[in-house]
């Protein structure tokens, strides 16, 4: 029987992972693929927390850019990783995983509220638990959401499943062939040469709470979030300050 590396995870996902080649909207067809894959992980005793963004529906950043209130534009991203985190859930009980979203801003007719408590609850029972709306203030990526909910539950590691991207560069490798792919990098790394592999608050939560990350594709047809959970060198894998 495969052996996990890890035994309590939180699973970053990009809107744009959502949105598939379309690149905007929900893909039915990738949600069910990322069910399927995260069903498989479940099954091996592993305890799945998840993190959306909503970057397939709306982003904050462009909406301050084209001339709104910033603290707005950032709720209207929200509440669209929340729209994602109910596509998710429904996608995850179809194929039999007991799922539970939770969100930072008090929506109790759709979704629970955040209760850490709670959280750690419904994953020592075996339940998927989606983390929704962010940390409940602007100014602040899903990316640190996934930061901060990782040190709440004691999580063991953060895998970050982006699109297209097979790790962390040295610079981006569409545009520069001379590009170089790192297999492992320190948080300090990452802050110093600015690679952008999630913010700097997100970064520094992660260093500070000695949370690896480990970033890697994700493409439906190569089950890569299993891989990684039992412990196969695929990505990049950064650490603390190394």
């Amino acid at each position: 029987m495969d052996t996990p590396e890890y035994k309590r995870v939180v699973l970053k996902l990009s809107g744009e992972a959502l949105a598939g080649t379309e690149g905007f909207g929900i893909n039915p067809r990738v949600v069910n693929s990322i069910s399927q894959q995260v069903k498989e992980v479940v099954e091996l005793g592993v305890e799945v927390a998840i993190v959306v963004g909503g970057g397939n529906i709306w982003r904050g950043k462009l909406g301050s850019e084209m001339g709104m209130d910033r603290a707005a534009a950032d709720y209207m991203g929200m509440l669209a990783t929340v729209m994602n985190s109910l596509s998710l859930q429904d996608s995850l009980e179809n194929v039999g995983v007991a799922t539970r979203v939770q969100t930072s801003i008090d929506m109790r007719q759709i979704a629970e509220p955040y209760i850490r408590r709670k959280a750690i609850r419904h994953l020592e029972k075996g339940r998927v638990v989606i983390f929704a709306a962010g940390t409940g203030n602007p100014y602040f990526s899903t990316d640190t959401t996934a930061a901060l909910r990782a040190a709440e539950i004691e999580a063991e590691v953060i895998l970050m499943a982006k699109n297209n991207v097979d790790g962390v560069y040295s610079a981006d490798p569409k545009l520069d062939d001379t590009a170089v792919k790192y297999d492992e990098l320190s948080y300090l790394d990452v802050i110093k040469d600015n690679l952008q592999v999630m913010d700097t608050t997100a970064s520094s939560l992660s260093m500070d709470n000695d949370i690896p990350l480990v970033v890697f594709s994700f493409e439906e047809t190569e089950n890569n979030i299993k891989r990684v959970i039992l412990g196969e060198k695929i990505g990049t894998t950064i650490r603390g300050r190394k």
